[in-house]
């Protein structure tokens, strides 16, 4: 058997190829959009990519399963109640592939999702104890996936609960100890709120410390996976409805086209977003009026997708490498609409004064300076709410990152205004965002509430 798993960490995204070798077949499951790692290694070991399965309708990536599709002629294959444009395999409750001596079985595990499946690797085909299972967003290390992302399509997130704890307790849970768990998905995802950096573990592990596979009812199942959860972007929706339509293809190598300063302005005038990849502090000391900030290294992709519409013109700014790769990744949500990039930053900051810009960064004893002194301040929290339930800072609003586009009207755009958010990342792009449209006096907090709650500790022990 070959088997290798597939970690995007910007994403917390896990894709995997799995094959035999006697007969060079191969399958891969919840591919990303930007296929060719997955041809290099297949031609790499002799195999041949037959079958594409997605374990369900991916909301947080646009899924690879039309690329590979074309580069290779393999069919494409979703649970049985999937209901695709494309042509698509429907693949039913225990049915098994045979890739020769390796197995795969699937096992129906709606919850997540109505048409989510779990397939079940077997090294050879008379094996009692499966090799793995690939738990799509059914089972996470640590956590089960959210039933409550479909709650726009007139799906309940009551409703999917009770269906995820029959599929975990039905499908899954009778699996052994050793069987090995793959999910679609890590920390850091939104599809989940208490998922762990590990990205494989087993059943038996699983099974004695993750909280949702812990003995509890159905009611306290579903009161449990359903609260808490982390606000989902604004484009899962989207992406979720596209993953099921016919659409363009990733042009993958294709770099975004260079623009020139002028046609940077007129384009930001007509509506266009800049969104400059730069890290942090280095936007905070010089930046193009009216851009916003999302640095590469983080979660590039999940905030775009966050602060932008999936319909906006979108130009990059930073230098040659990082708004290739900003392209690359806005490509994995399904964000085609990058129309240029503006490189050289530092050149263009410099040679044009008149259009530059400094970022307000606050300390965390600043802050508490100006709270202890009256000073006006609109003070808002833009962790998710289980961050936010863990602590915050008095007379904070919470506002989550993912909901501040769609909040705006909640805030006064003249107030004297500071965000933070855990430790500093996010926070630069909601005080970017809010400066972008028209807020007259942002900050952001510097460390972010990691720093607030390191300064009263160090106050309390002195």
């Amino acid at each position: 058997m070959h088997f290798t798993q597939y970690y995007l960490d910007c994403l917390s995204h896990a894709s995997y190829l799995i094959g035999d070798t006697t007969t060079g077949r191969a399958v891969v499951v919840d591919p990303r959009r930007d296929v060719q790692e997955y041809l290099d290694d297949a031609a790499a070991n002799g195999l041949s990519i037959e079958l594409v399965i997605e374990t369900h309708f991916h909301a947080d990536f646009l899924s690879g399963h039309l690329e590979l599709a074309a580069a290779t002629g393999a069919e494409i294959a979703f649970g049985e109640v999937a209901e695709t444009e494309f042509a698509s395999r429907k693949l039913r409750d225990g049915e098994r592939i045979s890739l020769g001596e390796v197995a795969l079985e699937i096992r129906s595990t709606p919850g997540h999702t109505p048409e989510s499946i779990s397939v079940v690797v077997y090294e050879k085909t008379t094996d009692e104890v499966p090799y793995g299972v690939l738990t799509g967003d059914t089972l996470f290390i640590g956590d089960v996936g959210r039933p409550d992302l479909l709650g726009s399509v007139g799906v309940t997130a009551d409703e999917l609960a009770r269906k995820l704890y029959t599929s975990l307790h039905d499908k899954l849970l009778d699996l052994p100890d050793a069987t090995k768990v793959f999910p679609a998905h890590g920390a850091g995802s939104a599809c989940g709120k208490n998922l762990s950096t590990e990205t494989v573990s087993t059943m038996g592990e699983q099974r004695q410390t993750n909280y949702a596979l812990q003995d509890m009812t159905p009611d306290q199942f579903v009161a449990m996976v359903t609260a808490d959860q982390p606000a989902a972007p604004e484009y899962f929706p989207y992406n979720a409805v596209l993953n099921r339509k016919e659409r363009d293809l990733l042009a993958e190598e294709q770099v975004p086209d260079q623009m020139a300063l002028e046609d940077v302005l007129a384009r930001q005038a007509e509506g266009a977003v800049v969104i400059d990849t730069r890290e942090p502090d280095i936007y905070a000391w010089g930046h193009l009026r009216g851009s916003v900030n999302i640095g590469i290294s983080g979660r590039f992709a999940e905030y775009g997708g966050t602060v932008v519409s999936h319909d906006t013109p979108i130009i990059l700014f930073g230098d040659a490498p990082a708004v290739a790769e900003a392209k690359l990744r806005l490509g994995r949500i399904g964000f085609d609409q990058v129309i240029g990039a503006l490189v050289e930053p530092d050149r263009v900051l410099v040679d044009n004064p008149e259009l530059v810009e400094r970022a307000s960064q606050i300390t965390a004893g600043d802050l508490r300076q100006r709270l202890d002194s009256d000073q006006a301040t609109q003070l808002v929290d833009i962790r998710n709410p289980g961050e936010v339930n863990l602590g915050t800072i008095d007379s904070a609003r919470p506002v989550p990152l993912a909901q501040l586009r769609d909040r705006l009207d909640e805030l006064d755009p003249e107030a004297p205004t500071v965000v933070f958010c855990a430790g500093g990342y996010r926070s630069s792009i909601a005080a970017s965002l809010l400066e972008s449209v028209g807020f007259s006096d942002v900050s952001d907090v510097l460390g972010g509430y990691g720093a607030w709650m390191a300064l009263h500790e160090e106050n309390a022990s002195v």
